[in-house]
């Protein structure tokens, strides 16, 4: 928006200060008029006493030093004004520069005013903090960008590849051509999917309602019961009533990817736990598995989009891209939960979601 130039703050300041020492000067001089001169007679006087002059001789007397205590007062007031509203506005003019460096596309300037807190140092650390909540979410987005390019990038060249491969050998089994294209362009479907919802959850605006998490994971439970007997892993379900107040879709989405991740990442040497329960005001669920131990450095990063347990760990049928717990985590945040990852002492992941109860 182009708007026409105006006078500058330090300017409109000092014009405004200027103005109170004249307003403040004249009526120093009426007072002055009204409760001293008013009442002095328009002829001198001649007393036994002596001479006391008259009003006019006192305005002939008063009006010359009067004025040059105005004119030395507004200069006063102009110069002193000029630099205490450059004092006053040194903070904004921080702020301002920040602002510009920042729209230039350099994210990671600070203020970082100094002094003691007042309003100017409050507006700078909220701009702060705006501005490093912005550089994490764009570089958040970045990296998932490239991490999206590069997963989408995998299923486009293998199916190019399979067709290379048939063009050139024209007896190869047609069917069981399509039958591999069919199975990519699956996954890739399903990553698209999972980027949607992802754009779905940080664009918030879903449909809330009570919802009972112990209900969500006896379907998630009975959902993904053929996996588990494929895998020979055994699920135990422990299910006390969990109430909270969110999306029933999309908080089931999450009970799935937990309980997906723990049966595709555990092993059948311990079984896949369940539990839900309220505990301190918060609806919680929890999702373990059993499994090698594992390094916390790991723990930490593997709700990354994209990011998977271990480098052993290839994908199944049931896993066809790494963004089940990035999605966990959006979906939980969306809701004003948390999601907890811990390596358990005897081997495996321990997932712990914790949501604000329906009613606390």
């Amino acid at each position: 928006m182009t708007r026409p130039r105006g006078l500058s703050a330090r300017i409109t300041l000092t014009l405004s200060y200027v103005g109170l020492v004249l307003v403040a000067g004249a009526l120093i001089l009426t007072v002055v008029w009204l409760f001293l001169l008013r009442y002095v007679p328009d002829e001198p006087l001649f007393t036994d006493t002596g001479f006391a002059p008259s009003q006019r001789d006192l305005l002939r007397a008063f009006a010359g030093p009067a004025g040059a205590a105005m004119v030395a007062l507004l200069i006063i007031g102009a110069v002193g004004g000029w630099f205490l509203a450059g004092r006053m506005l040194a903070p904004l003019d921080a702020l301002t520069e920040a602002t510009r460096r920042a729209d230039a596309g350099d994210l990671s300037t600070r203020v970082r005013m100094a002094g003691r807190q007042d309003e100017f140092r409050e507006l700078a650390d909220s701009f702060d903090g705006m501005l490093q909540r912005i550089e994490s979410q764009v570089e958040e987005q970045r990296r998932f960008a490239a991490n999206a390019s590069h997963e989408l990038r995998t299923p486009l060249a293998i199916t190019r590849t399979l067709l290379d491969v048939a063009r050139a050998d024209p007896d190869r089994n047609v069917d069981d051509l399509l039958g591999r294209l069919a199975a990519v362009n699956e996954r890739g479907v399903d990553l698209v999917e999972a980027l949607l919802l992802l754009a779905r959850v940080d664009r918030g605006g879903f449909p809330q309602a009570s919802v009972d998490l112990s209900l969500l994971a006896e379907d998630a439970v009975e959902t993904l019961l053929p996996l588990a007997e494929a895998r020979g892993v055994e699920l135990v379900v422990h299910g006390g009533e969990a109430t909270t107040f969110g999306s029933s879709s999309l908080l089931g989405q999450v009970v799935l990817n937990l309980l997906q991740n723990a049966l595709i990442h555990g092993d059948a040497t311990g079984p896949v736990t369940v539990t839900t329960h309220r505990d301190d005001g918060g609806a919680v669920l929890i999702v373990e598995n059993g499994g090698d131990r594992l390094d916390p450095a790991l723990v930490s990063t593997i709700a990354e989009p994209f990011q998977r347990g271990t480098a052993r760990i290839r994908r199944s049928d049931h896993e066809r891209n790494g963004l089940g717990l990035a999605i966990v985590t959006a979906i939980v945040g969306a809701h004003g939960g948390e999601l907890a990852l811990a390596a358990r002492s005897v081997g495996g992941l321990r997932a712990t979601v914790r949501l604000p109860a329906h009613g606390s």
